[in-house]
């Protein structure tokens, strides 16, 4: 990087890594990004996707060194593509903004454009750990009940990411909310996939039979019941979400709802009510399943129902405002503040009338317990309820230039240098001296605004500058341009704090 680059090809401008990719086979690569990033691999998998996106495979993220999804829609006849080629790039633009720790993230997408055809590839976030309809079958197996804390967690989470959809501006209906396309994570970490069904199904140039999903999900009789009774029949708005999630939060109480073959009756959906114990909960999932759509609540007000609402403690106001600092990597921060508390240091006391106060040392908190707390925080186990009125998330109409012709590719030829646009959110630098004295060696910590972290090195020249290494970040893409006098600044003050003369 930096300095050192400048002597690099273009091929080998690469930054250092802390662990080492494994390498890939490539008799196993199908296709490669324009940009080369991503890897399309041969084993196709099934994320929830909505029906005519058929192809669907595991990718591999070179640049990160994780798991993804390449998804593809084929436009078979190019005059259509072109008559609807504004709309498309606007709502492909849309879904990369959105960002919520419970909802499948869309990370890119590019247009591929021959002579006769054409064809759409976006990059979403693969989750590996199955659906919540193999989790629930797997748990009806071992047990017959399902645990309340378990539930209200789960329920916590998926409203939390359907109270972000439906405060965005457009708003963001899902439209195809099942336990197909809800996944569950090893650590209860919940992630609503296929969020872009509903918009895919109405506003591309598709043939009508893929149209409406009701359509191709009639076919599917064991998913029929999560859509409810005006489906198809009238324009569709929120309340079409809390429907499905309200027969989600059933069967995840239930484990699973008896069917008659594969289709569910109408008649096993009250047997399976009436067998809730709770009544919070009963009266919480008929809320829900209302016939009618105007006494449905939204997913915020269902956040405050008596059967989930908890008062948060401070431990979980405190980890959010701490994760929330910016320019900071926490995991190294706690470790470094952990090293030099005193262990019998008073945390807290509570002070008592007529006797001793309550003292809590610092021993009596695990570290350990502590990062997993803040792990669990971070992926978005624990969201913080909205106390005030939710509001309008504003989607940006588009992204910049060199975003958005991700690239109209004739071929899928990778391209040299990507201009990075993502916003830094979080930085963090060390600075040690190498043993001959005369050099630094940086290692620079970098979180981008769609929660990628960037991990570089190298070692720094006494003649180099703060501006001019944060200059050959943005030139070899691995800050944006906006970012370019920050990074320049908070390099400037590592570098003062080393006492190292700047030039």
């Amino acid at each position: 990087m930096l300095m050192a680059l400048a002597h690099l090809s273009p091929s080998q401008k690469k930054p250092e890594r802390e662990k080492e990719e494994e390498s890939e086979d490539e008799s196993e690569v199908l296709e490669e990004s324009p940009c080369g990033r991503w890897h399309k691999r041969k084993e196709q998998v099934n994320q929830g996707n909505m029906p005519g996106i058929e192809s669907t495979f595991l990718a591999m993220d070179t640049e990160e060194g994780v798991e993804v999804v390449w998804n593809e829609l084929n436009f078979t006849d190019k005059r259509i593509f072109k008559a609807h080629e504004d709309k498309i790039r606007t709502m492909f633009q849309n879904l990369m903004v959105v960002d919520h720790p419970n909802v499948v993230k869309f990370h890119k997408y590019w247009l591929d454009v021959k002579e006769s055809s054409a064809r759409i590839v976006f990059i979403t976030e693969y989750v590996s750990s199955g659906s919540l309809r193999q989790f629930l079958k797997k748990t009806k197996k071992n047990r017959k009940t399902m645990n309340a804390r378990a539930w209200k967690r789960w329920c916590t989470q998926i409203l939390s990411a359907l109270s972000y959809l439906h405060s965005c501006d457009p708003v963001i209906i899902h439209g195809n909310l099942t336990n197909d396309t809800i996944f569950i994570q090893h650590n209860g970490l919940i992630k609503i996939g296929s969020v872009w069904h509903r918009i895919f199904a109405n506003e591309l140039p598709m043939p009508d039979d893929l149209r409406t999903p009701l359509k191709c999900q009639r076919e599917e009789h064991r998913t029929l019941h999560f859509f409810p009774p005006e489906y198809g029949s009238v324009e569709d708005g929120t309340t079409v979400d809390i429907f499905s999630f309200g027969m989600c939060a059933l069967e995840m109480a239930v484990l699973e709802i008896q069917s008659n073959g594969d289709k569910v009756l109408d008649e096993n959906i009250k047997l399976a009510i009436n067998s809730l114990e709770d009544p919070n909960m009963k009266e919480f999932i008929l809320q829900c399943l209302s016939v009618s759509p105007n006494k449905r609540p939204s997913a915020h007000d269902l956040l405050f129902h008596r059967v989930l609402f908890e008062v948060h403690s401070l431990k979980l106001l405190a980890a959010h405002c701490f994760l929330n600092i910016p320019y900071i990597t926490q995991d190294s921060l706690l470790e470094e503040k952990t090293k030099i508390i005193d262990p019998q240091g008073i945390m807290a006391h509570v002070p008592r009338r007529g006797q001793s106060a309550v003292l809590w040392r610092y021993s009596q908190v695990s570290s350990m317990e502590l990062d997993k707390f803040l792990e669990d925080v971070r992926n978005g186990i624990y969201p913080l309820m909205n106390f005030a009125v939710s509001r309008p998330h504003i989607l940006p109409r588009a992204l910049s230039h060199s975003q958005e012709d991700l690239q109209i590719a004739k071929t899928p030829t990778p391209e040299p240098v990507e201009v990075e646009t993502r916003k830094v959110t979080q930085m963090h630098c060390s600075l040690e001296r190498r043993e001959d004295k005369s050099r630094l060696h940086l290692t620079l910590y970098l979180k981008l605004e769609d929660k990628l972290h960037r991990h570089l090195s190298c070692d720094l020249l006494p003649n180099e500058s703060s501006q001019t290494l944060a200059s050959e970040l943005v030139h070899y893409g691995f800050i944006s341009e906006e970012d370019c006098q920050k990074m320049a600044n908070f390099l400037e003050e590592a570098l003062i704090k080393q006492r190292l003369p700047l030039n």
